[in-house]
């Protein structure tokens, strides 16, 4: 297991989107709010791999989870 610190521009690299600061913003600004109902894996706006990256990391607690967690947090507000 890699036990590495991630970054919110390490995640969005892994998901295969632009990982800029500016690009990071224009996404959560883009896709917020999320409703609280909807959980952040089954957003409309994931594709298919994207969606099961993220439901493997928070259902594992792996270590991408915190940073999935940041994301999770920024998409509400």
């Amino acid at each position: 297991m890699d036990l590495s610190n991630h970054s919110l521009q390490d995640l969005f690299a892994q998901l295969g989107l632009p990982a800029d600061d500016e690009a990071i913003d224009h996404f959560v600004a883009t896709h917020r709010p999320l409703a609280d109902h909807i959980r952040l894996a089954d957003a409309p706006f994931w594709s298919a791999s994207q969606a099961q990256f993220l439901r493997e990391e928070i259902g594992e607690d792996a270590d991408w989870a915190e940073v999935v967690d940041r994301l999770n947090v920024m998409l509400r507000g």
